[in-house]
């Protein structure tokens, strides 16, 4: 890893050109680790700032039916965590875009909160967002405190209570992700209302950049997002896209092709 982490590095160049960061989702070994692969160089291809890889879990109760039956095909193509590391450092022989690892605190626990931290930075990784470990639980457990070189990622939702805000602002790094909807992840027919309003609200608690993800799947959806933050996350869009074209021998040309509108939409702004 560079002496910077890669995720500062790409927001403070975003910054000096005046432009959004596009953040692309995918679940790590949907179908496969070697068709993963051939997506993330597509992602790089299209125009991605940052790559977040999700770690196929059994319970993602987070997650919405798309990223659920992801998750469901990487664990029946045998993707684990150490799996995904594994494709981490293929893709660090070539690329050098951030990597933030998206999963729950399960596969990680058992892998060895430290052990995780240590290997995954190694790896080519540059953050993770715990999305079942609240900051609180984790400075009261010693085992949890370990951070290392990656960035530890908050989500803030519109439920989050006003008075939560600072603190959760306050102890992420590398960016915020802002939840712009309740529920579960899943694209949408149209956007949450109020989104440059809580933004703002949450921007005046930290430096950190904040993006928006949650029901972001088309052209229209990433450049109005990419006025109102700092940068737009798609997934179930991707992912839906993934499962569409399987193993198909042209998947990388089928998903660079999807992404490099919705890239070139939240760039336009």
């Amino acid at each position: 890893m560079t002496q910077e982490n890669r995720i500062d590095q790409r927001f403070a160049s975003l910054r000096k050109e005046g432009k959004a960061a596009f953040v692309a989702y995918i679940c790590a070994g949907d179908p496969t680790m070697d068709k993963s692969l051939e997506v993330m160089h597509a992602l790089e291809r299209a125009g991605s700032d940052i790559i977040e890889l999700g770690v196929p879990f059994s319970d993602p109760m987070a997650d919405g039916i798309v990223n659920q039956m992801a998750a469901h095909r990487a664990l029946e193509a045998g993707g684990d965590l150490p799996g995904v590391l594994d494709l981490i450092r293929r893709f660090r022989e070539t690329s050098e875009v951030p990597v933030v690892l998206f999963t729950y605190l399960n596969p990680v626990y058992t892998y060895g909160f430290e052990r995780f931290h240590e290997d995954a930075a190694a790896a080519g990784a540059d953050g993770v967002l715990l999305l079942d470990l609240p900051p609180e639980e984790a400075t009261i457990n010693a085992e949890l405190v370990t951070s290392g070189a990656l960035k530890h990622i908050r989500l803030i939702a519109p439920t989050t209570p006003a008075d939560r805000i600072p603190k959760l602002a306050g102890s992420s790094e590398g960016f915020i992700y802002y939840v712009s909807r309740e529920g579960v992840t899943g694209a949408q027919q149209s956007l949450a209302v109020g989104i440059g309003e809580n933004v703002n609200a949450i921007k005046a608690h930290t430096k950190v950049p904040v993006v928006v993800g949650f029901g972001i799947s088309t052209p229209e959806h990433a450049a109005e997002v990419a006025r109102a933050s700092d940068g737009v996350v798609v997934g179930s869009a991707i992912v839906r896209q993934v499962e569409a074209a399987g193993t198909s021998s042209d998947v990388a040309e089928r998903i660079e092709a999807f992404v490099k509108p919705l890239v070139d939409a939240a760039k336009s702004v």
